[in-house]
């Protein structure tokens, strides 16, 4: 029984990669210094990607992920530098020969652009393209399978704009390991009992769940806030996430620039990040006029002191 348990507990433990890659965290303006906006959330083996800048597939290889591993593509908003990735990116996929389904989510527009794209070269691709319409103006459960739940929700910008929650599903509840052999219960119930089921004896008598095993940890929580002005609104959407990526295009000082925009400062980001009470904050979405990002950390952890620069290659683990 032993090995038979060690494999149960290897399988549930093997099962819970939850981990967010970088790609870019530059804005519309290229430079040399940062990508334009894409990241890879890998959960359990299956990559799902957060928008899709200029060279993405690039950055892609650059940091050794598998795109053939690439499970669903999110799309915040559609002006191009969160975009103009997708063509290459598109095309790169046929030509390894992918031949499931790629679901994309995103506002109903993206079709004006890929449209001529794929009608040029989609008749040639190994591969359906499904394209997921997102609500602009509602909270909404987007994706869900085996270990995650995906939500869209409003984000306030020049056009329809979402961000992202990713919710980890609630994992199996730990074995007490002494009560396996105490109560004898056999290895073929284990798994039940992980996802909270009685045990009873062969005399009859009903163990409690609650005696034989121990909660698991609460469920992982990540949040991607894309381009976006100020916007209390959304905090209870991002409401204690392990890790919030928020935009802070702009220092305070530059704060009439991000009104126009519709951008956030790297203060009003960390605000957001205090009030909602998420554990740790990673700010990009830099403009270019910034060589140096020290001043828009310094203003942010004045106010949220667990805050981070994103960075191209920055890998975080949840």
């Amino acid at each position: 029984m032993g090995t038979e348990f060690a494999n149960a507990q290897t399988y549930w433990h093997t099962m819970t990669k939850f981990q967010i890659t970088i790609l870019g965290c530059g804005s519309a303006m290229p430079t040399t210094l940062h990508h334009p906006s894409s990241q890879l959330v890998d959960v359990n083996e299956k990559l799902f990607m957060i928008d899709c800048g200029e060279g993405t597939q690039l950055q892609m290889r650059k940091y050794k992920t598998r795109i053939s591993k690439l499970h669903g593509i999110f799309i915040s908003h559609l002006h191009g530098d969160h975009v103009f990735g997708l063509p290459g990116l598109l095309a790169t996929l046929s030509l390894l020969g992918r031949t499931r389904d790629l679901n994309i989510f995103a506002h109903k527009e993206l079709d004006l652009f890929l449209a001529p794209f794929l009608k040029y070269y989609g008749s040639q691709f190994s591969y359906k393209i499904n394209h997921v319409i997102l609500d602009p103006s509602n909270v909404e459960q987007v994706f869900e399978n085996n270990s995650i739940r995906v939500f869209s929700f409003p984000l306030k910008h020049r056009i329809p704009t979402n961000g992202f929650l990713f919710v980890e599903k609630e994992l199996p509840r730990h074995m007490r390991r002494e009560t396996i052999d105490f109560y004898n219960i056999p290895v073929r119930q284990i798994k039940e009992i992980k996802l909270g089921a009685d045990f009873v004896t062969e005399s009859g008598e009903v163990i409690k769940n609650e005696i034989l095993t121990t909660p698991a940890k609460p469920p992982r929580r990540y949040a991607y806030c894309s381009d976006t002005a100020y916007f209390p609104e959304i905090i209870p959407c991002v409401q204690n996430a392990d890790a919030m990526y928020h935009e802070a295009t702009f220092t305070e000082f530059d704060g009439v620039r991000a009104t126009e925009t519709f951008h956030s400062t790297a203060r009003q980001a960390a605000e957001i990040a205090k009030a909602a009470n998420v554990k740790k904050l990673i700010i990009g979405h830099f403009s270019s006029r910034y060589n140096e990002l020290d001043e828009l950390l310094n203003e942010a952890t004045a106010v949220f002191p667990e805050t981070e620069l994103a960075a191209e290659g920055m890998i975080i683990e949840l």
